[in-house]
């Protein structure tokens, strides 16, 4: 997993565009991301845990033993374990510390940029964002992958490129200071096709 500013973002002091959006202070639970990415990861990669269980239940079509149920059910459970605790280490280590940081958020046409105070933040551009999704409180925006240049050669790159663990940038609709902000918010993702059309406005 990589941080925001590694993803193209700097640690910079910007100057204010008096047209930008501006929300409150929020500070994303660890607890909320993990429910989340745990959730994203196994609606898409749920079939892997039956790649462990079809290979060790095999050898049982040919000649049936108990153990070898066993050890397929084993098996699958510490794989499902090890693959949900990739995505739980992110709330731990310290590569992931900027994504549970309080933050105010600015956010106009080029950039979002993701603020401690006013000489500290990270520069995030709107071609770093893979897609957003909209809940009943909040958006949710999730990062693009890291790229091929970015990952390392051989297996491991296999490995990364295989089991991703998704970062996303968490907005309730709470933080903005009225629906006016949401609706330019909006109009602006949907200009970078990131939003569908047909999305409404939530009430605030």
């Amino acid at each position: 997993m990589q941080q925001p500013n590694q993803r193209g973002g700097r640690r910079v002091a910007q100057n204010a565009n008096p047209l930008a959006i501006r929300t409150k202070k929020y500070q994303l639970d660890k607890n909320l991301y993990t429910k989340k990415a745990l959730a994203q990861v196994w609606s898409k990669d749920w079939w892997y845990a039956l790649i462990p269980l079809a290979l060790f239940l095999l050898p049982a079509v040919f000649s049936f033993s108990w153990w070898w149920v066993a050890i397929a059910i084993i098996v699958t459970i510490i794989f499902v374990l090890l693959r949900s605790a990739q995505v739980m280490s992110v709330t731990q280590v310290e590569q992931g510390s900027p994504l549970f940081e309080k933050l105010t958020y600015e956010i106009d046409q080029r950039q979002i940029l993701l603020k401690r105070n006013e000489r500290e933040g990270m520069t995030m551009t709107w071609d770093m964002i893979q897609r957003v999704q909209k809940t009943d409180d909040a958006y949710m925006l999730w990062l693009q992958p890291p790229n091929d240049a970015q990952m390392p050669g051989g297996w491991k790159g296999w490995l990364a490129r295989t089991f991703q663990v998704p970062v996303f940038i968490h907005m309730p609709y709470r933080i903005f200071n009225g629906v006016n902000d949401q609706k330019l918010l909006e109009n602006i993702m949907r200009r970078k096709n990131l939003l569908a059309s047909t999305a409404a406005t939530p009430a605030v």
